[in-house]
């Protein structure tokens, strides 16, 4: 049965408002804390638990190697979480990150077959630089502001 039009109105304004107080929000969350650096490590971490689960020959897991296998991309899945929820603890989940990212070349197809462990490696190091202490960088150059002159019609 359709809504009466008023009430059919007011939710369709509703959204429009969400989305501008909700995104502000999300740009404030992730300014404060390393998040492309958090998400490459969960990425890699995700990349390398499914390339073990992959139905290819190249695959191996013999014993202690098997539960290695498992443990050290969950490892970089947990570091990745805790980065993106515990930005305090950067510097610690970021070392433990890398040192996962690598010894994951030894017990896991390779790293994930070179994708998460570089995407990993690459995370921590993001995350490792990332300082919490610096402004929001805005565009220093816009088109027809900033450093540049506007472009004079005249040619001249």
């Amino acid at each position: 049965m359709p809504e009466p039009p008023a009430r059919a109105g007011v939710q369709a304004q509703a959204g429009p408002a969400t989305v501008a107080r909700t995104r502000p929000a999300w740009r404030g969350w992730r300014g404060r804390r390393p998040f492309w650096g958090g998400v490459l490590i969960l990425f890699g971490g995700a990349e390398i638990l499914f390339t073990l689960r992959a139905p290819l020959p190249v695959v191996l897991h013999i014993g202690l190697q098997g539960l290695s296998g498992y443990l050290v991309p969950t490892v970089m899945v947990l570091c990745g979480l805790l980065v993106l929820f515990n930005p305090a603890q950067r510097l610690f989940y970021s070392v433990l990150a890398v040192l996962a990212s690598l010894g994951s070349w030894l017990t896991s197809n390779l790293g994930g077959f070179l994708i998460g462990m570089l995407c990993g490696v690459i995370g921590s190091c993001l995350t490792f630089g990332w300082l919490p202490d610096q402004p929001p960088r805005r565009r220093l150059l816009r088109r027809g502001q900033g450093g540049r002159k506007a472009a004079d019609p005249a040619g001249v």
